[in-house]
C-alpha cells in the first residue's frame, strides 16, 4: 500500500509537473493570436479613418499650352478621389474625363489640343492596366489602344489581343530607352499605370527605385523622343505625404515601407512636371475588386 501510495503521488506529481505548464502555454499561445487579431483589426481602422480625414487633391493637370496668360497657374484644375484602402491604382472616371476634355473641349482646353489618336496603355496587363485597356475598348471604340505588356502570352491569355482596335507590344520599363521608344511609336498619348510588385522584401527598396522612380523617368523621356503629346501618371496617394505633414500617417508610413514606393514616385512625379510634357498626374487611393459605385 505504501509502494502504491508513493506511486500515486508521484504520477500526480509528474501530472502536475509537467501538465499545468502545457495548459499555461496553450493559453499564453491563445492570448498572444487574440491581441494579434485585435491590433491588426486597429491598424486596419487607422488606415480608413487616416485616408478619409486626408482629403488631398487626387489630380493635378498641367499644360504648357501658350493660350493661358503667364500669369495663370499651371495647375488648371484638381479633382479629389475618394478615399479607399488600397495601395496605387487607376480612377477609370478620372480617366474618362482626361479624354474627354481631349476629345469634347480641344476649343475650351486650347486651340493647340487635340483629340488623340492612338494611346499607349504601359503596364497593361496589370490588374489596372487591364481594366484601362478594356475601357478604352469600351468607351472610346475608334481611339486605337496599344497594350505595353512584359508578356504577351499573359496578354493573350487576358484576352487583350482580342480587343478589336487593341495592338498588344512588348513593353518594360526596364527595358533600353531605345526599345521603350520603338514600343510607342505611333502612340500621341502614354497612359502609365506601371508599378512594381513586392516580392523579395530584402530587394524591394531596389525594386521600388528601379520600376517607380528610373523606370518612369525613362518611359518620360522616352516619349518625348517619340513625339507623345499627353501624358498620363498613375501615382498615389500620400507620395506628397512628407510634404503636407502626413508621415506618420499609417497610409503613407504602411505603403511606404516597400521599398520606399512613395517616396520613388514623387521622384518620377517631379521628373514629369518639368519634363515639358503635357500630363496629368493621378493619386487614386486605391483599387477595389467589386463592382463601381
Amino acid at each position: 500500500k505504501r509502494n502504491r501510495r508513493k506511486s500515486c503521488k508521484e504520477l500526480h506529481h509528474t501530472t502536475m509537473h509537467f501538465g499545468h505548464p502545457r495548459r499555461i502555454v496553450s493559453m499564453k499561445n491563445t492570448a498572444i493570436i487574440l491581441v494579434l487579431c485585435c491590433s491588426l483589426m486597429l491598424f486596419v481602422g487607422l488606415i480608413n479613418v487616416g485616408r478619409q480625414r486626408l482629403g488631398s487633391p487626387a489630380v493635378r493637370r498641367t499644360s504648357s499650352y501658350q493660350s493661358y496668360p503667364s500669369s495663370s497657374c499651371d495647375s488648371i484644375r484638381r479633382r479629389s478621389i475618394p478615399p479607399m484602402l488600397g495601395l496605387t491604382a487607376l480612377s477609370l472616371s478620372q480617366l474618362d474625363r482626361t479624354l474627354a476634355d481631349e476629345i469634347s473641349a480641344q476649343s475650351v482646353v486650347s486651340p493647340l489640343a487635340k483629340a488623340p489618336k492612338n494611346v499607349f496603355i504601359a503596364g497593361a496587363t496589370g490588374n489596372t492596366g487591364k481594366r484601362t485597356v478594356e475601357y478604352l475598348h469600351r468607351r472610346y471604340p475608334s481611339i486605337p489602344v496599344i497594350a505595353g505588356a512584359r508578356s504577351i502570352e499573359k496578354a493573350e491569355k487576358q484576352g487583350l489581343s482580342n480587343l478589336e482596335g487593341v495592338t498588344v507590344r512588348k513593353f518594360d520599363v526596364l527595358m533600353p530607352k531605345e526599345k521603350i521608344v520603338e514600343a510607342i511609336s505611333g502612340a500621341d498619348t502614354v497612359v502609365c499605370v506601371t508599378g512594381f510588385v513586392p516580392s523579395n522584401p530584402l530587394a524591394m527598396k531596389k525594386a521600388a527605385h528601379e520600376v517607380d522612380n528610373e523606370g518612369t523617368i525613362r518611359l518620360i523621356d522616352a516619349a518625348k523622343e517619340a513625339g507623345v503629346s499627353k501624358f498620363v501618371l498613375i501615382s498615389s496617394i500620400l507620395t506628397n505625404g512628407r510634404a503636407i505633414g502626413q508621415e506618420k500617417n499609417p497610409g503613407f508610413v504602411i505603403t511606404n515601407a516597400f521599398g520606399g514606393v512613395l517616396d520613388e514616385k514623387l521622384v518620377a512625379e517631379k521628373y514629369l512636371r518639368s519634363s515639358g510634357l503635357d500630363y496629368t498626374i493621378v493619386r487614386p487611393g486605391g483599387l477595389k475588386d467589386s463592382a463601381p459605385t
